[in-house]
């Protein structure tokens, strides 16, 4: 799709909604049948083929639905998984995810049509993380079977295209900021509310899952004894995708957005991820420093205001002794359990990692278990992972195009008067702080990470573009 025809599209799509919102509508209605009879059998193979149609179907009608409908899918499927695998008997093979790659990779046709030319318009970061991960695929190919290297090739490759998508249609930068703007608000306060109702109360789709999956690192399945991963699949990513709503939360204005804000970092507390909370934290001082004193001390009335709601949800049972608690742990580490771990992957994976020339290839990270089940293993860092999976060669590409856009990012100055780009570049770094503790490059934490870069380029190109266009005319 040309940028002129999406221009096009944005422009007839405002008054004609309706039969979006119709579809949404069916969407929905069709979701929550198939759970109250538990009709596991049907409801899995279509939600699947249903929600892959109606991205295909907004994608080419409306374009910013499309948009918020991939981050929606990417927010509740996970939960919903767990409700029907509540109702109809648990799927170990989890077929019901493979939505949220699929929809995210309806913009493939436009990827590969325009990414050889937009070399020239700043695409080179997508066409370096495209090769190293190709790269990661071919060599997993041959060390492993194509049923594994598929898997772990959708966590590697799919958030290059769906940000791609953003990038090459830069002209749709203020569509793009308000839909995803509104779809964050929303989503914090959805899924910021079911993670305080899943910590106190462990609904019973929940803690079968967890006795179901035997994932004893997310705490026990009673009330008060889980870590909050709300309706994602692991608190790791449900920490990804709050700390990224929270910073938007920052340019948001209104008492709604507060109250979004109250559960939405009170959940966020609960996950026990200390190092997305440490990720937030450079985030917000990244984002403040990049603003115009007057957005700064509109920044500094938020924060103020977000403190207020914030602190007494916090400081009260049966939420502070687990909060409290966590948080000690950051000044003792020497007795920190997880700490040690950590220490001692990058002891005894660094030198591994730094010399494995050809790298053990995309599917690597995957292992059949005796039911024949594909289960992940998990590496507690993305810089090992990136080293072990994709080797010299292909980790020179992928990474060198990570350090090339943030480099590009940095020399932006449309920061200072733009909080939305100025939250995007916060969200950007913030992912990039937690690389050394997670693979944030990879599934739900990649699309995060590549989108709100291609948001910061898309909004510098579309400013620059701006100001041309002024000057012609001035």
């Amino acid at each position: 799709m040309s940028n002129s025809s999406v221009s096009r599209t944005y422009i007839q799509e405002t008054p004609s909604t309706l039969l979006a919102w119709i579809v949404i509508s069916v969407f929905i209605l069709f979701t929550s049948l198939c759970i109250a009879i538990g009709a596991g059998s049907i409801f899995r193979p279509g939600y699947i083929a249903l929600s892959l149609a109606i991205a295909i179907f907004f994608y080419l009608r409306y374009p910013t639905f499309y948009i918020g409908f991939t981050w929606w899918i990417w927010f509740l499927t996970p939960l919903i998984s767990r409700l029907i695998d509540y109702r109809s008997g648990f799927d170990e093979s989890r077929l019901i995810l493979l939505s949220q790659y699929l929809v995210s990779l309806v913009p493939i046709y436009t990827f590969f049509r325009d990414l050889p030319k937009s070399y020239r318009q700043g695409g080179l970061p997508f066409i370096l993380g495209f090769l190293g991960v190709l790269y990661g695929f071919l060599i997993g190919l041959v060390k492993t079977s194509p049923m594994t290297a598929a898997r772990s090739m959708l966590d590697w490759f799919t958030p290059i295209p769906f940000a791609f998508y953003l990038f090459i249609n830069w002209r749709n930068y203020p569509q793009y900021r308000q839909s995803i703007q509104r779809t964050f608000l929303w989503g914090v306060l959805v899924m910021g509310t079911y993670g305080i109702v899943q910590y106190l109360i462990a609904p019973d789709w929940d803690r079968f899952w967890l006795i179901s999956t035997k994932l004893t690192s997310f705490g026990d399945p009673v009330p008060l004894g889980l870590r909050v991963w709300g309706t994602q699949s692991s608190p790791g990513p449900f920490a990804v995708t709050m700390m990224t709503g929270l910073l938007l939360l920052l340019n948001a204005t209104g008492l709604f957005s507060f109250a979004a804000a109250g559960v939405g970092y009170l959940s966020f507390l609960l996950t026990m991820v200390r190092t997305l909370w440490g990720c937030w934290f450079v985030g917000l001082l990244t984002m403040f420093s990049s603003l115009k004193p007057r957005l700064q001390m509109r920044l500094i009335v938020t924060i103020l205001v977000i403190a207020i709601c914030v602190i007494p949800l916090v400081t009260m049972e049966p939420f502070a002794d687990a909060i409290n608690s966590r948080l000690q742990t950051l000044t003792n580490l020497e007795k920190d359990d997880s700490a040690k771990v950590r220490q001692k992957i990058y002891e005894e994976g660094i030198g591994k990692a730094l010399t494995n020339g050809l790298g053990n290839g995309i599917g690597n990270t995957f292992v059949v278990d005796k039911d024949g089940i594909l289960r992940p293993i998990v590496i507690d860092s993305g810089i090992l992972d990136m080293f072990f999976t994709l080797g010299w060669f292909g980790a020179i590409f992928y990474l060198g195009g990570l350090i090339l856009v943030l480099h590009q990012i940095l020399q932006y100055t449309e920061f200072r008067f733009d909080s939305f780009m100025a939250a995007c570049r916060s969200i950007v770094i913030g992912c990039f702080a937690a690389l050394p503790g997670g693979s944030v490059m990879l599934g739900l934490s990649g699309i995060i990470l590549w989108c709100f870069i291609a948001l910061a380029i898309a909004g510098h190109k579309y400013y620059v573009h701006q100001r041309i266009t002024n000057n012609l005319y001035s």
